[in-house]
Order: C-alpha cells, then sequence, then structure tokens
C-alpha cells in the first residue's frame, strides 16, 4: 500500500498538469508514478527539466536499457515494470534484450557499455573503477554522451527512490522482481 495518497486523475496540481498532459499523451494514460510526483510540481518538473534534454541524446533503447540496469540493481519493482513496458512497447526491445539489460548487459557491444557503466555507477555509488570509464570511452561514446548517461542514471536513481520509499502501486503489467 502506498503511503502517500496518490492523486486521482485530474486531482494533481495545475503547475504539474502539462507535464501529466505530455505523459498520457506518450503512454495513453497516466501512471502512479507520475501522478505521485505532480504532488509536488517542483519535483515533477526537476524530473522533466532534466529528462527532456538528456532524452534527446542518448537513444530509446540505450536510455531504456540504463533505466533496466539502475532499476534492478536498485531493486525497483515499479521502475523494472515501467520500464519493461515502454522497453517493449515503445523502443521495441525483445524480452531476451530485456532480460539482458536488467543484468546490465546487452548484445550490442556499444549499447552493452552503455547500460554496464549506469549498473556500476549505481553499485560504486559513482566511484567507477578506471576500467569501467575506459570501457565506455573505447566504444566510442563521447565525453558529453558520458555525462550524459550520468544525469541519466542519477534520474532513474531518483524515480527508483521516489517509488521505493512510497511503495507505489505498479500500474503496469509485472515482472519478475528485481534481485537487489
Amino acid at each position: 500500500m502506498s503511503r502517500i495518497v496518490i492523486p486521482a486523475p485530474g486531482e494533481s496540481p495545475a503547475e504539474s498538469q502539462a507535464i501529466l498532459d505530455n505523459v498520457n499523451k506518450m503512454l495513453g494514460f497516466l501512471p502512479n508514478h507520475y501522478r505521485l510526483m505532480s504532488i509536488s510540481p517542483n519535483a515533477l518538473g526537476g524530473w522533466a527539466g532534466l529528462m527532456g534534454p538528456v532524452s534527446k541524446t542518448l537513444d530509446l533503447k540505450t536510455r531504456e536499457g540504463m533505466a533496466l540496469a539502475v532499476s534492478e540493481a536498485n531493486g525497483c519493482n515499479y521502475c523494472l515494470a515501467a520500464h519493461s513496458y515502454v522497453s517493449a512497447k515503445l523502443a521495441k526491445i525483445p524480452p531476451e534484450e530485456i532480460a539482458l539489460n536488467r543484468q546490465g548487459q546487452s548484445s550490442d557491444p556499444k549499447r552493452h557499455a552503455a547500460v554496464a557503466f549506469a549498473k556500476a555507477l549505481i553499485e560504486t555509488r559513482g566511484k567507477v573503477s578506471d576500467a569501467q570509464f575506459a570501457a565506455v570511452k573505447n566504444v566510442g561514446w563521447t565525453d558529453a554522451n558520458i555525462v550524459e548517461m550520468i544525469a541519466l542514471t542519477a534520474q532513474f536513481l531518483l524515480t527508483n527512490f521516489m517509488n521505493n520509499a512510497v511503495k507505489t502501486p505498479i500500474d503496469f503489467p509485472e515482472v519478475s522482481p528485481a534481485k537487489a
């Protein structure tokens, strides 16, 4: 059971409505997580302010692979369900690849480096090794991409913490729980 009452659709503060309308348009429904964050237009706006620009630099499959790895590492079952859904439906990632992403891996070498890096950032609290850092650079990611990966990983960490702390009810098709 959620530790915070999640506003019903249409009950969120007016300042949150534009972001909620965009999410609803993209997914076809308004998930509990966004309605929860809408309680604080500042928190929702901060999340959207980071997510918007970063989504223009890293491709959707890479972003979703990173989200799955981070959510698995943080044991966030809500985010695993949400990102498994988005990965399958919007990014068209096959189930085998979703399973690899959850483990911090990918069948694509360049994407593998990004997904493994995101997992390593969580597991080391940002104190990745020289080898982990070099692995991302060696496959062609730029310094700007690496900074974006760190920012995106922090954004996923935010949503993981939000959903784990509040115990947000899962409103996506459930997936196997995290092993973390």
